[in-house]
């Protein structure tokens, strides 16, 4: 099987935009109104959490087997950050006293943590419904050929990305050979029952733009997949879920080298759907960094807008209804109809 091409992470390269301040700043000064302004102007009010947590999302790491264009985590083989034991005893001790009822667990590659599996395992034993974000390539890795039937036998909801349903589109983002090894995965996992009706085994594809443009029309987009995968490839899976490129790491960098970054906020900010507002994941989801820190949602992790307290010592009331930190990459999330 071909080798992925891999591209060097900004980290690798020493690039300025490897900082998360550096990311602020830029963001800070591109030509829009604050997003709580915008809010406002909506008389939606303050961007404020919910009464409850219902996901814990925990990104246990920078290390992939992949170097997207598009990565907001900046993540590849190079970056060496991984989730202490001591954090991910702390992860899963919270979802046990506070009865979350979803595990996310992303990264990187989360599959590369090495105790990805324990951690699977010990949430499903609370009853809990874990996510997988999955690249898909990491299980055609020898290391990782078990992965598609532990995944079925843990009953992990899978969320896969893949960019478009061909070659040139998806290898044009992730690197040549990522579309054949992802649907080498695909294959294996519909044989395992994934993305059938009535299997009970989840299999939701994940696509964004290759370009500073908003995704079209999800039902649009989730049919021409099925369509094409279908007939061409003979692969199912249940929902597809559009997201709009996260103006952060390394697209940020791509949209400020190319004098394209003001225009692709402007074009967030014309397209801001107030409907989106109140299904935000950010209100429902509390987001751990590999290092124990917290956040309101992995975008706000990857720019270093943390909240005061860590995994270690953080009580239920610290979190209940707190104001959600916002910046000028908020737009993503409420474009048109808004990233899922």
């Amino acid at each position: 099987m071909a080798a992925i091409r891999l591209i060097p992470t900004l980290r690798r390269q020493g690039h300025p935009l490897a900082d998360p301040l550096a990311q602020q700043q830029i963001l800070a000064n591109v030509p829009a109104p604050p997003f709580a302004d915008t809010l406002a102007a909506y008389g939606l009010g303050p961007l404020r959490a919910g009464s409850r947590i219902e996901v814990l999302q925990i990104n246990v790491g920078r290390r992939c087997n992949q170097t997207c264009r598009h990565c907001h985590v900046d993540a590849g083989p190079d970056r060496t950050e991984v989730m202490p034991p001591e954090i991910v005893a702390a992860c899963l001790d919270l979802l046990a006293r506070w009865q979350i009822p979803v595990l996310d667990i992303t990264g990187g590659a989360p599959e590369m943590h090495p105790a990805f599996a324990e951690m699977v395992r010990r949430a499903r034993a609370l009853g809990c419904h874990v996510i997988d974000r999955c690249n898909l390539t990491i299980a055609q890795l020898p290391n990782y050929r078990y992965l598609p039937r532990f995944f079925a036998e843990q009953q992990v909801e899978i969320i896969a990305s893949l960019p478009a349903p061909d070659p040139a589109g998806t290898d044009g983002q992730r690197g040549a050979g990522v579309f054949d090894q992802s649907l080498a995965t695909l294959r294996e996992l519909n044989a395992l029952g994934y993305g059938h009706p009535g299997s009970g085994l989840l299999l939701n594809l994940i696509a964004n733009p290759t370009g500073p443009h908003l995704p079209e029309p999800q039902a649009t987009l989730e049919a021409r997949w099925r369509t094409v995968l279908a007939e061409q490839y003979g692969i199912v899976f249940n929902q597809l879920y559009t997201l709009t490129n996260m103006p952060i790491s390394r697209y940020l960098a791509y949209l400020h080298e190319s004098g394209q970054l003001d225009d692709y906020i402007q074009l967030l900010v014309q397209s801001f759907n107030p409907a989106t507002v109140a299904g935000l994941m950010c209100r429902t989801t509390l987001s751990v960094g590999w290092d124990g820190r917290l956040y309101d949602c992995d975008f706000n992790q990857m720019l270093d807008l943390a909240l005061p307290q860590t995994i270690v010592d953080v009580t239920l009331n610290d979190l209940i209804d707190r104001d959600i930190r916002t910046a000028a990459h908020c737009y993503a999330c409420t474009a048109a109809a808004g990233s899922t």
